[in-house]
């Protein structure tokens, strides 16, 4: 990224599932001339149209969008990948003449853009493949403790219920001989100065955002998210992949396998994209203390617009 791009101006949006800071980019993007750039780990993938709330053909149409769909679900994106393609996105939006904005709920993507990216190394595909079927041979509680033995800062950081993290904890210290929490230590490139971002956070009150959580679930359903979901099923892939965890996927594969009731399968995808709401929520409150908070879009965006100079 050249030091121009860095001192340019841009506009961060962030904030929970269903909370309408997509609706603020769209908005933000037409008055100022802006191209929307994804900033969430879901809507990158190609067959997850619905499932993500990925922006519609009469949004992509209004105005150039960045970063959608373009990726397979039989990859796993990662955060480096996703920094790389932002910052060309960032660069593509500088030369044109239009105003950057970035959109999305994956907080750890606008933490990496404006703290840069911790120097792991790349780790060699086959210690990544042999802890990847350590994870499916393994149970996560055994998992941890191979971690505990290996390289015990990490392991004291994380726990067992969450053995995604403790596979990649793994891997980089095989690989390395250096843990994770060392290498999370030293300092990263930033992509944006935080000086140069309009940083704005849309977190409407918890009940409701739930209620617009259920409604929209509601929505997916009726446009055909069953569907998206037996075309995603029908590839035949690694279910520890990212894009089959994305929010529904599991509930309404269950569904279709027979293990679950179309209302149930619904119940269930609602509660949990409540509670990643509320996750989201606490990363939010924590890592962006110094962002602007707005109860909806519409604030936003005339905040936003007042600070247009």
């Amino acid at each position: 990224m050249t030091a121009s791009t860095s001192r340019s101006e841009i506009i961060l949006i962030a904030g929970p599932t269903a909370s309408g800071k997509s609706a603020a980019a769209l908005a933000l993007a037409e008055q100022l001339a802006g191209t929307v750039i994804n900033a969430d780990s879901m809507q990158v993938y190609r067959e997850l149209s619905m499932l993500s709330a990925r922006p519609d053909a009469a949004e992509t149409a209004a105005v150039p969008h960045r970063l959608y769909g373009t990726v397979p679900a039989n990859e796993a994106y990662s955060v480096g990948r996703w920094l790389d393609d932002a910052g060309a996105a960032i660069a593509e939006a500088r030369d044109a003449g239009r105003m950057p904005i970035l959109v999305g709920g994956t907080g750890l993507y606008f933490k990496t853009l404006l703290e840069g990216l911790s120097p792991v190394p790349d780790i060699p595909a086959e210690v990544r493949a042999f802890w990847r079927g350590q994870a499916n041979v393994l149970s996560p509680e055994d998992l941890h403790q191979e971690l505990m033995a290996r390289d015990p800062v990490m392991a004291a950081r994380l726990q067992p219920r969450d053995p995604q993290r403790v596979v990649r904890a793994l891997e980089v210290i095989d690989a390395t001989d250096v843990s994770l929490a060392e290498w999370q230590g030293r300092e990263g490139t930033p992509i944006v100065a935080r000086a140069s971002a309009r940083k704005l956070v849309v977190a409407p009150e918890r009940e409701p955002l739930y209620a617009v959580i259920d409604a929209r679930f509601d929505r997916m359903i009726e446009a055909g998210a069953v569907a998206e979901v037996e075309a995603l099923m029908a590839l035949g892939l690694d279910p520890g992949l990212p894009a089959m965890r994305a929010l529904g996927v599991r509930e309404l594969s269950a569904y279709l396998a027979g293990r679950m009731t179309r209302e149930e399968a619904a119940i269930k995808a609602k509660t949990e994209s409540r509670r990643y709401a509320k996750r989201q929520m606490t990363w939010l409150k924590r890592f962006m203390t110094d962002w602007g908070w707005f109860p909806d879009s519409e604030t936003a965006v005339a905040a936003a617009s007042r600070a247009t100079p």
